[in-house]
Parts: C-alpha cells; sequence; structure tokens
C-alpha cells in the first residue's frame, strides 16, 4: 500500500520560511497525483496545494504567490516550500496521494478524494 511520511514542520517567526517533504513508498510514485492539505485547531482540513502526475499545480487562493508545490519523480519525494509564512498559517500539515495513472492532470483540493495519508507535520507561525 501506499505509504507517506512527512518531514520539516517548526515553529517560526511571521515572515519567515519552512519547507515540508513527504516521502512515498509502496507505490510507482510517477503515477500518483499529490496534495498538502492543512488543519488548524477548532477547523476543518483544507486543500492547501496540489499537483498532477503530469507535474499540472494548483493552489488554494489563500496561499497563491507564497507557497509552491513540486515533486522529484527520482526519489518519490513531494515538497512545499513556504514563503512569507503568516500566523494564519499556523495548522497541522499532511500530505495525501491518490493513483492517478502516468500523464494525469487531476487536481483536487477535496481531502475526501485521497485515500492514502501521511501522519502530519506541525507548523506554527508567530506573529
Amino acid at each position: 500500500q501506499v505509504r507517506l511520511v512527512e518531514s520539516g514542520g517548526d515553529s517560526v517567526q511571521s515572515g519567515g520560511s519552512l519547507r515540508l517533504s513527504c516521502a512515498a513508498s509502496g507505490y510507482i510514485y510517477s503515477y500518483l497525483c499529490m496534495g498538502w492539505f492543512r488543519q488548524a485547531p477548532g477547523k476543518e482540513r483544507e486543500g492547501v496545494a496540489t499537483i498532477g502526475s503530469d507535474m499540472t499545480t494548483r493552489y488554494a487562493d489563500s496561499v497563491k504567490g507564497r507557497f509552491t508545490i513540486s515533486r522529484d519523480n527520482s526519489k518519490s519525494t513531494l515538497r512545499l516550500q513556504m514563503n512569507s509564512l503568516k500566523p494564519e498559517d499556523t495548522a497541522m500539515y499532511y500530505c495525501a496521494a491518490r493513483a492517478c495513472g502516468s500523464g494525469s492532470s487531476w487536481n483536487s483540493l477535496e481531502d475526501w478524494r485521497y485515500p492514502h495519508w501521511g501522519q502530519g507535520t506541525q507548523v506554527t507561525v508567530s506573529s
């Protein structure tokens, strides 16, 4: 089965940067469509950024221009570069995956469409 492990979460000051990583195993990575989601205390989980197996990307309006999602198929890893962090970015960040075949432009910010999830990594941004 698909296994996902996130890393890179930390506590930073407003305006700072962090880079999150997700290591995938148990499946042909290039055949997976991937996404980053987050959930703050007392709030519902929301989609942050996604990337298809064809490298097409999609971002939530709240992070567009500040976050960048990328993937390295040779290393079976997913990355989320976060710049200009704000206190409202504070949340547990999760890596998610869905088998979608090769060359797929599938990009969904709806969490229920992803069957595979990591355990999450905490990001805390203070003012």
